[in-house]
């Protein structure tokens, strides 16, 4: 791959598990990921042996300034964004403020970021987002995930149209064997994957390299915009 080949691709939340994933792909194909984090310092660190001489940025989707900042560090190719926060609980237990840390880090934070970064993208450039499984098979304790998934799905139709020709695609996750799992233990683990498995349509759940394939083709595909890509083996259908 020559200079002119080579990608510059921003991803915020990209140091660990999937994001993780999707840079080390880049990395082997000759391209030039870069990191937003909240806490750089600590995401490079944690990386260090595996991105080695990855770039590492502060990006905080709740901090206008951060985002503003990173109109230096360009120009990109696209800029894709996993960052979440969550407000999970009965709706009669949310805090308004973990309420509003989700949206800005589904929602606000990526129009921030279009808002800032539009002018440094390359032609054919994308904005890739990370949406969820959630929106489309919402379930209890669950209504502010499923309500800023389907945001971002949202999103990404309006800002291919205001960004255009620019790209806005929306990448939406099911249940992904990516390391966010594994807190619940492994025994149940195992149980909450058997029983999506058994109701996925493709009778599996998902890895890694299934979203990550979905990014590139976000990224890659200069015919692609303004919708969704459902990458959960069918779980919303199950």
């Amino acid at each position: 791959m020559t200079n002119d080949d080579r990608k510059r691709i921003l991803l915020i939340g990209g140091g660990s598990g999937i994001g993780h994933a999707i840079a080390a792909t880049l990395l082997e194909r000759g391209d030039e990921p870069v990191i937003g984090a909240r806490h750089p310092e600590r995401t490079a660190a944690a990386m260090a042996e595996a991105l080695d001489g990855v770039e590492v940025l502060r990006a905080d989707l709740g901090d206008e300034e951060s985002i503003a900042a990173l109109v230096g560090a360009g120009p990109f190719d696209a800029v894709v964004s996993l960052a979440a926060a969550h407000a999970n609980g009965p709706v009669s237990e949310l805090d308004r403020g973990a309420i509003s840390g989700a949206f800005d880090a589904k929602v606000v934070g990526p129009i921030l970021l279009a808002k800032h970064l539009a002018p440094v993208m390359r032609p054919g450039g994308a904005f890739v987002l990370f949406s969820g499984v959630a929106a489309w098979k919402p379930a209890p304790g669950l209504a502010v995930m499923a309500t800023t998934n389907g945001a971002v799905s949202f999103l990404v139709e309006a800002l291919a149209v205001e960004l255009a020709p620019l790209r806005a695609v929306a990448v939406s996750p099911g249940i992904i064997d990516s390391g966010a799992w594994d807190g619940m233990g492994e025994d149940a683990k195992r149980g909450m994957f058997a029983e999506t498995a058994a109701s996925n349509p493709v009778g599996r759940v998902g890895a890694p390299d299934d979203v990550v394939s979905a990014v590139l083709l976000a990224i890659d595909n200069g015919f692609v915009t303004g919708t969704t890509l459902h990458v959960d083996g069918g779980g919303r259908l199950g």
